[in-house]
C-alpha cells in the first residue's frame, strides 16, 4: 500500500465537505443501527456472547503490506538507494499470513495486486537483472493470474506471490478457526512504474471493467459466497448501499463469524468508476467494498490513513454514523525509529475498526533502535476488542472470539 500525509490531508478535507453535506441523512444512524438486546444465537445455533455486536462495534489490528519481504541482497540494496531516496522505508518484513493470524493475532491483512492475464510479467524483475541475479524460480509466477508484490521490478519479494496463493492461505486458516470475527482484506490494485517501464521493466495492463470482473472471479474461486461478506449482503431492497448502512448498520458478529470481506484501497475515481460501471453504483454483484465517502451510493467503507490531528475527529464521526473505517498506527519507519506511540494511541482511540501496522509484535523494531510495537491494549492473546467509540455500551465480558 502506498500513502502519504499529503494524500491523507486532501482526503480529510474532502470528507469534511462531504460529511457536512449529508449530516442530516445520518441523524438516525445511532438508533437504527445500534446493537439491540435480542437473541445472541450464532450461525451454528450456539449462544454467542458477542453476537449482538455489529462488525462496526469491534476493533482489531491488521498488518500493512502483509505479504512483504525485504531484499537481503546488498547489490539490490545498492541499486535501490540510487533509484529511491527513501528506499530504507522498504526494509521491513512480515511473517507468513497464517503466522500473522495464528500467532500475531492479526485480524486484517493488506495485499497489493498486479494484473497478469498472460503470466510471467513479473517473473524477471528489472532490479534482479541489474544486480546480476537470475529470474525468480517460482513456477506460479509464469502462470496467468493476479500477482501480489509491492513495487513491480523494484520491491518485489512476497511471502505469497500470487493472489490465489495468498487467499488459499487465508482460507485454510479460516476453515481451521470458524469462530473468528469477519476478517477484512484490503486490496490495492496497482500498476507498473512508468519510470521503470522506460528502462525495460514490465508494463501492466489497465484495470478496466473486464480486468476487475476477472479479479472478482478469482476471489470467488477461493472464497465461495457463504464465506464472504459482500455489498449485496448489506444492501436492502430499494435502497443504496449507503442508505442501508446508515439505516440498518453492518451485519452482526453472530451472522458473520468465519467470513472474510474485501475492501478496495484505491481512492482514485478511474478504477472505482470501472468497478461500478454497468449500473453497479451500489456495488451490485460485486465482491469488494470501494473506498468511498459520505453521500455516495457505494459508501460503506472508508480509508483515513492519518488518525492524528483533524483526521481523528473525521474517523470518529464516520464510525459513529456506522461506516467501517481503516487507518494506520505507523508509517515506515517513522515510529519504529523514534519509538513514538502517539499515532498508535490516536488510531486506537479514533474508533477505526481496522488499524494497520508493520510492527504487530515485540522485537520487530529493535533493529531501528526502539521497542515500538502496535498492539491492542489489554491481554496479549486478545485478537479483537469492543470498539472504544461505538462498542462499549454493549460489550460482553470475556473474549470476543472462542479461544
Amino acid at each position: 500500500m502506498s500513502s502519504t500525509r499529503s494524500r491523507a490531508g486532501s482526503a480529510i478535507r474532502r470528507w469534511i465537505c462531504a460529511m457536512t453535506a449529508v449530516a442530516a441523512v445520518a441523524a438516525f444512524t445511532s438508533t437504527s443501527a445500534a446493537a439491540q438486546p435480542d437473541s445472541a444465537a450464532g450461525r451454528g445455533g450456539h449462544r454467542d456472547p458477542a453476537g449482538n455486536l455489529r462488525l462496526t462495534q469491534l476493533q482489531a489490528m491488521a498488518t500493512h503490506n502483509s505479504y512483504h519481504r525485504e531484499t537481503t541482497s546488498l547489490d539490490e540494496q545498492n541499486l535501490m538507494s540510487r533509484y529511491d531516496p527513501n528506499w530504507q522505508n522498504l526494509l521491513y518484513s512480515h511473517s507468513s499470513l497464517p503466522e500473522q493470524f495464528a500467532r500475531q493475532r492479526a485480524r486484517g491483512i493488506e495485499l497489493d495486486v498486479f494484473p497478469d492475464p498472460e503470466g510471467g510479467l513479473y517473473a524477471d524483475p528489472l532490479l534482479r537483472k541489474r544486480a546480476g541475479l537470475p529470474p525468480l524460480d517460482d513456477p506460479e509466477l509464469r502462470k496467468p493470474g493476479f500477482k501480489v508484490l509491492h513495487w513491480a521490478d523494484f520491491d518485489y519479494r512476497s511471502t505469497c506471490a500470487t493472489l490465489r496463493r495468498c487467499l488459499r492461505q487465508v482460507k485454510q486458516w479460516s476453515d481451521s478457526r470458524p469462530g473468528h470475527v469477519a476478517v477484512p482484506i484490503l486490496l490495492e490494485l496497482k500498476q507498473t512504474d512508468p519510470r521503470l517501464e522506460e528502462q525495460g521493466g514490465a508494463e501492466s495492463p489497465p484495470w478496466d471493467t473486464a480486468m476487475l470482473d476477472a479479479l472478482d472471479e478469482e476471489i470467488r474461486s477461493v472464497f465461495p459466497d457463504e464465506a464472504t461478506l459482500t455489498p449485496d449482503d448489506i444492501r436492502r431492497p430499494g435502497r443504496t448501499l449507503e442508505e442501508s448502512v446508515l439505516r440498518h448498520g453492518w451485519p452482526k458478529v453472530r451472522d458473520t463469524r468465519g467470513q472474510v470481506m474485501f475492501f478496495m484501497d484505491n481512492d482514485g475515481r478511474e478504477i472505482q468508476d470501472a468497478y461500478r460501471a454497468g449500473g453497479r453504483e451500489s456495488l451490485q454483484g460485486r465482491v469488494l467494498f470501494t473506498d468511498s465517502e459520505p453521500g455516495r451510493p457505494d459508501a460503506a467503507f472508508m480509508k483515513v490513513n492519518d488518525p492524528t490531528g483533524e483526521g481523528k475527529a473525521v474517523i470518529r464521526d464516520l464510525v459513529r454514523r456506522g461506516f467501517y473505517v481503516r487507518t494506520r498506527s505507523d508509517v515506515p519507519l517513522e515510529q519504529a525509529s523514534s519509538g513514538s506511540t502517539g499515532m498508535l494511541r490516536d488510531a486506537l482511540s479514533s474508533g477505526a475498526q481496522m488499524v494497520s501496522t508493520d510492527f504487530p509484535v515485540p522485537g520487530l523494531a529493535a533493529r531501528y533502535g526502539s521497542d515500538y510495537v502496535a498492539e491492542l491494549p489489554g491481554p496479549r492473546d486478545r485478537a479483537v476488542r469492543c470498539n472504544p467509540v461505538t462498542g462499549t455500551r454493549h460489550c460482553p465480558r470475556g473474549p470476543l472470539e472462542p479461544r
